[in-house]
């Protein structure tokens, strides 16, 4: 039994710790808003959506669905659109104080965290070719122990990003540091995006 929880715990670490559009949302989330509280909406949807893309590829659904052509390009086209959308939306956003600043609400946190986790080709791919396939030589008891053990990983790594984000956005008394940390943000996601269309171009042509 031991050796599914290790086995899941690194793999879900290795996996969650590269810089992505979906961890840097998280982390930006955090240091945007003035507690922990009211980042839960990004880390709660992002936790789920992780655990949702864990359970589909463990019981194989993810696999069949992404068999079809059409059902990946139309992935790889809303992600796009979606992670262009939220560089721009970061770009733009120019706090001068912490106190004219006005975070992302509640609704925008849930919808930019949805986007990124669940249209984010990288980390369905992730999820399917890596989580999937090692999972799969696990039966019973050792693959609900390998399968909760990634699940966690991922919820704390969420908890942390935040709390992180936090600590860095607490010492921002005047709204520069925030300002620079989501240019930085927008540039990272831009990049992730244009990844994506790369990919999205090699499918289609």
């Amino acid at each position: 039994m031991f050796q599914p929880l290790i086995h899941g715990f690194l793999l879900a670490l290795g996996l969650i710790l590269p810089l992505g559009a979906q961890n840097v949302f998280v982390f930006n989330q955090g240091a945007n808003h003035k507690s922990i509280t009211k980042s839960l909406p990004v880390i709660i949807t992002a936790g789920l959506c992780d655990t949702l893309l864990i359970l589909l590829a463990i019981i194989g659904v993810s696999v069949i669905l992404l068999s079809m052509p059409v059902l990946q390009i139309t992935i790889y086209c809303i992600g796009l659109l979606f992670l262009l959308y939220m560089a721009w939306s970061l770009w733009r956003a120019r706090p001068d104080t912490l106190q004219t600043y006005r975070p992302m609400s509640a609704k925008k946190q849930i919808g930019f965290a949805l986007s990124v986790s669940l249209l984010n080709p990288h980390a369905i791919m992730d999820t399917i070719g890596v989580i999937g396939t090692s999972g799969a030589v696990y039966e019973g008891t050792e693959k609900i122990i390998f399968t909760l053990s990634t699940i966690i990983v991922s919820w704390i790594w969420f908890v942390f990003l935040a709390v992180a984000g936090k600590m860095v956005g607490s010492i921002d008394k005047t709204g520069k540091y925030i300002m620079i940390l989501n240019k930085c943000s927008s540039v990272i996601i831009l990049i992730v995006a244009m990844m994506i269309l790369k990919q999205l171009l090699a499918i289609l042509l």
